[in-house]
This record gives C-alpha cells, structure tokens and sequence, in this order.
C-alpha cells in the first residue's frame, strides 16, 4: 500500500506539483535528517546535506523508473550524499541553545532522567563516530531509521547476506565501545 502511495506521490511530484513534493519531503524528512545526523555527527552539516538530498530527488525524479521503491532509491541518495562528506566534526549543544520548551525540569532530589539520556545517547554519539563512514550509515539506517535489510541491500547494491553481515560487525563493535567506555 505505501508503495502505491509512494508511486501516485512521485506521479504527482513529476506534473510540477509543489504540494506533491512538500507532501514527499515531510513523508521522509525526518528519515532522512536521522540517518544523515547520525552518520556525519553534525546537525548544521546534517541540515545542508538533507536539504542536498531533497534537491537531487527533486532533480532526479523525471528520471526515477521505479524499479526500486521511493525509500530505497531516497536512501540511496543519502548514502551518496553522505560518501561525498569528508569532514566529520563533533557535534555539541550547549543546554543553553536549548530551546526552553526543550529544557529539562529539574525537580531538586529527584533523579535526573533527562540527564542521563542525554549521557546515554551522548555515549552512542561518541562510539558511533569511532565506526567506519559505511557502517555509521548502516546502523543509522537499519536501526534509527527503519530500514528493513531488504531495502539497504539494494539500495547499496549489496548481497542482503553482506548487509547482515556488516550490522551483525557494526553493532558488536558499538557494544565493545558502549561497554570499555563504562568501565
């Protein structure tokens, strides 16, 4: 059914529908944004790198067969855009730049939940970059992003035995930097 969805959206896209094409940005933008976040490490790079891939999309759907499904011919677009990132920087984020809607409440005595999932995910932050580029792009992917192997397997013109391969190596190696920085 999505698929059907996706092939009239593309359709619509390709008549020089502007509402079509917001309509398939908000459908994958978070998606997107999410795997390219989590593989540059740089949420202002992330920005102009998401906006690159909806730009190619854009350009590239006259051209679009369909062979494939929209996600994965979106994914890879994303897995191009981001191969061509050669710099990756830190990310920080100060509470302060915190929006105050976004700030935690901080209740005195009570425990800092906030805190520590901004530690928890800081963590994964920190052992994510320690990953290869490709294998960064996999577990953002796979399982931030939801992609089923299937789909990353062709969208990387992989074997899907290669793909489960290569998220069974990237998340034991998470696991070993998740646990030596624990200690």
């Amino acid at each position: 059914m999505e698929e059907t969805a996706d092939r009239a959206l593309v359709e619509r896209c390709r008549t020089g529908s502007d509402a079509a094409f917001r309509e398939l940005v908000d459908r994958y933008k978070k998606l997107v944004y999410g795997v390219i976040v989590r593989t540059v490490a740089d949420r202002s790079r992330a920005d102009d790198l998401a906006q690159e891939v909806f730009l190619r999309v854009h350009r590239g759907l006259p051209s679009f067969r369909g062979e494939s499904s929209l996600s994965t011919w979106l994914f890879r677009i994303t897995r191009n855009v981001c191969a061509e990132v050669r710099d990756v920087r830190k990310f920080e984020q100060s509470l302060e730049a915190l929006d105050s809607r976004e700030r935690p409440r901080v209740v005195p005595g009570a425990p800092d939940r906030a805190f520590a999932d901004v530690e928890l995910r800081d963590r994964l932050d920190k052992a994510l970059e320690q990953l290869t580029p490709a294998a960064r792009f996999l577990v953002a992917a796979h399982y931030l992003g939801g992609q089923k192997y299937e789909e990353l397997a062709e969208a990387l013109e992989l074997p899907i035995g290669t793909v489960k391969t290569h998220l069974h190596r990237a998340r034991r190696r998470l696991r070993e930097l998740l646990e030596t920085e624990g200690r």
